[in-house]
């Protein structure tokens, strides 16, 4: 068995491929300041985004850059408050919603991790159809695309952990945050039971997934959403800053969402019915179709 079938193998490799990413990023970000905090945050991530990018191509797996989707929110919105000395009793609720969301988001990844001798099933999809382009295709679309998707949604957060401040609508913006998180777990806590049962074919029906065909996609929708109202509901002068939600919804829409579904129709028995009756997204129940 080589180590990459090894699973506690593959997490040192990957746990030692974060850390390596994690000093790069740091050091990138103290050699370039002479420019703005949120521009040095930017390199230093593209920084990071690119070592895991190499290591990941040595390795032979693009899903090394997997976990960065939840563990880099973390690392950035924690270092900010540190930096800027603003890690006070303001900041707790959104930097805890935050670790919330990551922390959980990188559960469900290592629950499902079983080793890197397997990559995403979307990234073997993208390498059987660019062939001799994957290596460009695996750096601008699987690594620096959702590094800058997360790098936009995260900008909000970043402003308004600068100077924290809590007033009256940054309580429900709080709250979208952490009903989104919930909403995740709970719905991904229902997939992972589902398919411990299930025949392969079947799609699940019950709880959360009654209604949504994704939504855990949703929670993650919602959950930036959430932090952009924060800073909104404290500094409204940043309303342009929705371009990051905004992109991070038409993501979801228009890429995740379509890809999911047409592995789905490919897999599944009874998919065009399940479609008809179970909205993509908002939790809205429909009438189930008789016979």
């Amino acid at each position: 068995m080589s180590y990459k079938e090894n699973r506690a193998k593959s997490f040192a490799v990957i746990i030692l491929s974060y850390l390596l990413a994690a000093a790069v990023g740091v050091a990138v970000f103290l050699l370039t300041a002479d420019y703005s905090f949120v521009f040095r945050v930017f390199i230093a991530d593209v920084a990071a985004t690119v070592l895991i990018f190499l290591i990941g191509t040595l390795l032979g797996n693009a899903s090394v850059y997997d976990p960065y989707w939840s563990v880099a929110p973390i690392i950035i919105a924690s270092a900010t408050c540190l930096f800027r000395g603003t890690l006070r009793p303001e900041a707790l609720p959104l930097l805890g919603a935050i670790w919330f969301w990551g922390v959980r988001l990188t559960a469900n990844w290592a629950y499902t991790f079983s080793g890197l001798h397997r990559q995403d099933w979307r990234y073997d999809l993208l390498k059987d159809k660019s062939n001799a382009w994957f290596p460009l295709v695996n750096f601008l679309g699987i690594h620096l695309f959702p590094t800058l998707i997360v790098f936009s949604v995260m900008v909000p957060a970043l402003v308004y952990l600068e100077a924290p401040a809590i007033h009256t609508l940054t309580i429900p913006a709080l709250l979208v945050c952490y009903a989104a998180a919930a909403l995740q777990m709970v719905s991904d806590f229902q997939m992972h039971r589902f398919r411990k049962s299930a025949d392969r074919s079947e799609i699940i029906r019950t709880g959360l997934w009654e209604n949504s065909r994704h939504p855990n996609y949703l929670g993650e929708i919602l959950m930036w959403w959430g932090v952009y109202l924060v800073m909104l509901s404290v500094l409204p002068q940043y309303i342009y800053l929705a371009i990051g939600p905004l992109a991070n919804t038409l993501m979801f829409l228009f890429i995740s969402i379509p890809m999911a579904e047409k592995r789905l129709a490919a897999g599944k028995s009874g998919f065009d019915r399940y479609c008809e009756e179970t909205r993509i997204l908002l939790p809205i129940p429909r009438r189930k179709k008789t016979g």
